[in-house]
């Protein structure tokens, strides 16, 4: 009985334990995008590659019991006939990451190739294979979108849903074309086993940009920010040509991405800490001075340790003003849009979903969204 009592009373610190570390954590936003890449699909890979900084821009809006959570974005394609047979034409193509220029450049090396969309298989995938958050705090959603039925494939999608659901996962499904068509080929039932939403939308729509006063300067200002970035380490300097190919990716697709991005660069959400020495100065255990010269930018190299810290908490300073221009400037463009789209009538595109769908199960947690 003795052991039987100790073994109680361990189990219960451990859980108590346990507890009061997710307790502890900072509060997590947490979204796969599953996208169909099959032939059909093009439009939708192009609304996500438009849209991508706009939803993570209302993303960075939110609090928790006045904190701000950190975003963490995964990206999956299926449905692709360019892929493995023996892996259900689908692969993880972003483990869940803050590295929002990844998740960027990965959709844009994203190609179409029609084939066998099996929706059971690639959330049973996303829900085992990625490392969601084990605290109730954090919201955890899954976004599919894709124009097949729901029911293909060897796993049973209601199993699938019905696991993700377990672990705190919701699962909305957006079913590109007919909103009765995607009820009839299941999509609506996958979300309603797993308390998501289900949405269509046309994956073939333009996506509407109205051009503000204030955008050229935010993209302008969007350039000035990577002149603060200290690029250092193994792979700084190939991590700062990314950055600069994904402004050059959003600018040639259009200006309403390139607009979009520039907001998010300047937000808390945008941040690069394993490639930039300003970023990861913010994290106390990092001591500049014990950092190989050879790890650092050309600059920096023969500099005392004083001369280090200044350099970079100029850089910071830099960066500061920018990011709070483009904010200022943010606030004027919204006001200006919002008047002008009283005017106009709404599209149905992949943004339109998403933002409402997580503005909507964000506050069911007690997430809020500033205004």
């Amino acid at each position: 009985m003795k052991n039987v009592f100790k073994l109680s009373v361990m189990f219960l610190l451990l859980n108590i334990f346990s507890f009061s570390i997710y307790a502890q954590n900072e509060p997590k936003i947490q979204v796969a995008l599953i996208l169909d890449t099959s032939s059909s699909m093009d439009g939708l890979i192009d609304q996500a590659k438009t849209q991508l900084w706009s939803v993570v821009n209302k993303l960075t809006t939110t609090k928790y019991e006045g904190k701000r959570p950190e975003l963490e974005i995964a990206l999956y394609e299926y449905g692709n006939d360019g892929l493995p047979e023996e892996e259900g034409y689908l692969r993880l193509v972003a483990e869940l990451t803050t590295d929002l220029d990844k998740i960027s450049e990965d959709l844009f090396a994203l190609k179409t190739n029609g084939g066998s969309e099996f929706c059971g298989l690639v959330i049973d995938r996303a829900t085992v294979q990625l490392k969601w958050s084990l605290s109730n705090q954090d919201l955890k959603l899954i976004f599919i979108a894709g124009n097949e039925e729901f029911t293909q494939g060897e796993v049973n999608y209601k199993k699938s849903c019905r696991a993700a659901i377990d672990k705190d996962i919701v699962i909305n499904t957006i079913f590109c074309g007919n909103k009765d068509e995607g009820i009839n080929t299941k999509w609506k039932n996958g979300a309603d086993i797993a308390e998501g939403k289900y949405l269509n939308i046309d994956q073939n729509q333009t996506v509407a940009y109205i051009e503000s006063p204030f955008d050229d300067k935010i993209m302008e200002l969007s350039n000035e920010l990577n002149g603060t970035y200290i690029a250092y380490g193994s792979y700084g300097k190939e991590m700062s040509e990314r950055q600069s190919m994904q402004d050059a990716n959003a600018v040639g697709l259009n200006k309403y991405a390139a607009v979009n991005r520039g907001i998010s660069k300047s937000s808390r959400a945008y941040k690069n800490s394993k490639w930039d020495l300003v970023d990861a100065s913010k994290d106390k255990k990092m001591k500049v001075e014990e950092i190989e010269e050879e790890r650092l930018p050309e600059e920096m190299r023969g500099m005392t340790k004083e001369e280090k810290v200044k350099y970079i908490d100029d850089k910071k300073e830099e960066r500061e003003i920018i990011q709070n221009e483009i904010s200022e400037l943010n606030k004027k463009r919204e006001a200006y849009v919002s008047k002008v789209k009283k005017n106009k009538a709404e599209n149905s595109t992949l943004e339109d979903a998403m933002i409402e769908t997580v503005k909507e199960q964000a506050e069911k947690k007690n997430y809020k969204f500033e205004k």
